[in-house]
């Protein structure tokens, strides 16, 4: 079984203004109220694979009951644990000629309810796979997805490490199966500047000596960087498409590599179905949908093997 874990989801509140107008009143166009977090997205897009998955984390409060019925409208399996205090973060998203976010703090998560969900993750069983997801709430700590993952030490579980900073950093010892840092973040973790190609494949290089299992490197509009377990690397350019929404891209990036490996795709399929699933979600106005995702795909499988054919000539 598939588990995501979002520790701090939101409800974002997405609005479209033609031209905002700060200390003025102005009114929208459209607007629109998504259940948000990085988890979430990733649940969402294998639901959009027919692929199963458990949705899991903290909610609170009126926010946190609407999240979990769009959850269930959208038939997204979860079961959140319910804070006593608090609700959950709603994310004010303005589009307009320059995009605008304020972000909510979220609830603070007690000790009683943090013993909670360690007793849900018991349940795991040796295979499945555990997404974590997004940023930690400052009442966690920057250790908690390592104690997740120390809990979990007697079972084969595959652990997905999507964060930054501390909280990646502190989970590489314990060979997380797949990690997925973006230039920007590669640079943080090093506090070097990526210069070139060969730069991106030493500092992957580290970050497998560091005992990473798989690490995809997301370079946005230039595509992505694959250094596998089995030590195969491979550099993919993007494909070409008109970016309407980034968000859940990367999510569906790291969703998309653990689909194909989970049904039996070699490294390099799964690098091809991963790019093609974040870019399908970039070239769209919500998490794609599945035949954007294979026909997006099937552009970049043929152009990989007119490529393969080229340097084999």
């Amino acid at each position: 079984m598939i588990y995501t874990l979002t520790l701090n989801p939101a409800l974002d509140y997405i609005l479209k203004v033609d031209s905002l107008d700060i200390g003025q009143t102005n009114r929208s166009d459209y607007e629109i109220i998504n259940a948000g977090g990085k988890g979430i997205n990733v649940s969402k897009i294998f639901k959009n694979l027919s692929e199963d998955s458990i949705a899991l984390g903290f909610v609170a409060g009126f926010s946190g009951d609407e999240l979990l019925k769009i959850l269930e409208k959208e038939e997204i399996n979860s079961d959140f644990i319910r804070l006593d205090s608090g609700f959950t973060r709603i994310n004010v998203k303005i589009k307009s000629d320059k995009e605008t976010e304020i972000n909510g703090k979220g609830p603070n998560i007690d000790k009683k309810k943090q013993k909670d969900l360690f007793s849900k993750l018991e349940k795991l069983e040796d295979n499945d796979y555990l997404f974590l997801s997004g940023n930690l709430p400052s009442s966690l700590g920057s250790d908690f997805y390592r104690k997740i993952i120390l809990s979990l030490k007697d079972k084969n579980i595959n652990i997905i490490v999507d964060a930054t900073g501390d909280a990646l950093k502190e989970t590489l010892d314990l060979s997380p199966f797949l990690i997925k840092p973006n230039l920007r973040e590669l640079e943080e973790l090093f506090h070097i500047t990526i210069e070139n190609k060969e730069d991106i494949r030493n500092y992957a290089r580290k970050l497998q000596d560091m005992n990473a299992r798989n690490i995809i490197v997301s370079l946005g509009k230039d595509g992505a960087y694959l250094l596998s377990e089995n030590k195969e690397e491979m550099f993919l350019s993007a494909p070409k498409g008109e970016v309407v929404n980034s968000v859940g891209a990367g999510d569906s990036m790291v969703a998309g590599f653990v689909y194909a490996k989970k049904n039996g795709k070699s490294d390099e399929e799964a690098f091809r179905f991963s790019l093609a699933c974040g870019s399908a979600t970039a070239f769209s106005s919500d998490i794609a949908k599945k035949e954007e995702i294979f026909d997006i795909y099937k552009k970049i499988d043929q152009l990989s093997n007119v490529k393969k054919k080229i340097n084999n000539n």
